[in-house]
């Protein structure tokens, strides 16, 4: 994994506490989190927004309503290349226009356009293990990869797109077995002092 670059962090005023600008760089999100199904992105999301100060931007809830339809509608109409074109739209709006946090959806990391996209940005890997997982989204029928032999279809998932979600990440959280608090004091703390690739969920 890439180290971090040591240059002012979006997101954090000079004296070093979330929420500020250091006005060096661009207006963007303070914050991307990407990571598997069950990791933890959108409640991890949510109150890490709300602890900045900020507002959470879902991906996968833009292109519902974009679509007006669930993604599992999305998947039974138009396939997942219909689904991964709309994803990207929403991407790339949502990392054009939003300035708090963003949480991208699993795959939303596989198209190449989307990781030139992100470099550049804070973009933070929420890790977790499979037990963790299947026990924060049940593998239900919402999640149309999952939907058949969800588990074996996780791990391939997994260890197909953990490359990506290395490169790209340039802080990885476990979430296994942590709370939401938990993981938010960790992107908080490195937001504060980036000069670490990995928080503190391997403790």
């Amino acid at each position: 994994m890439n180290q971090h670059e040591q240059h002012p962090t979006p997101g954090v005023d000079d004296s070093g506490e979330p929420g500020g600008s250091t006005g060096k760089d661009p207006a963007r999100p303070r914050v991307v989190l990407i990571g598997p199904p069950g990791a933890g992105k959108s409640t991890t999301g949510a109150l890490l927004a709300e602890r900045l100060g900020v507002v959470v931007h879902d991906t996968d809830a833009a292109v519902e309503a974009e679509a007006g339809r669930s993604i599992s509608d999305i998947f039974l109409t138009a396939g997942e290349s219909g689904f991964r074109a709309l994803e990207k739209a929403a991407v790339a709006a949502a990392l054009r226009d939003q300035r708090g946090v963003v949480a991208l959806g699993g795959g939303a990391v596989l198209d190449p356009d989307t990781q030139s996209l992100l470099a550049g940005h804070q973009v933070i890997f929420l890790d977790v293990g499979i037990a963790d997982a299947a026990d924060r989204i049940g593998f239900n029928r919402s999640r149309p990869l999952l939907a058949v032999n969800p588990r074996a279809t996780w791990v391939a998932l997994m260890d197909a797109r953990r490359p990506i979600y290395q490169r790209l990440g340039r802080l990885r959280v476990d979430t296994t077995g942590r709370s939401a608090e938990q993981v938010c004091d960790d992107i908080l703390a490195w937001l504060r002092c980036p000069t670490t690739t990995e928080g503190r969920g391997d403790d």
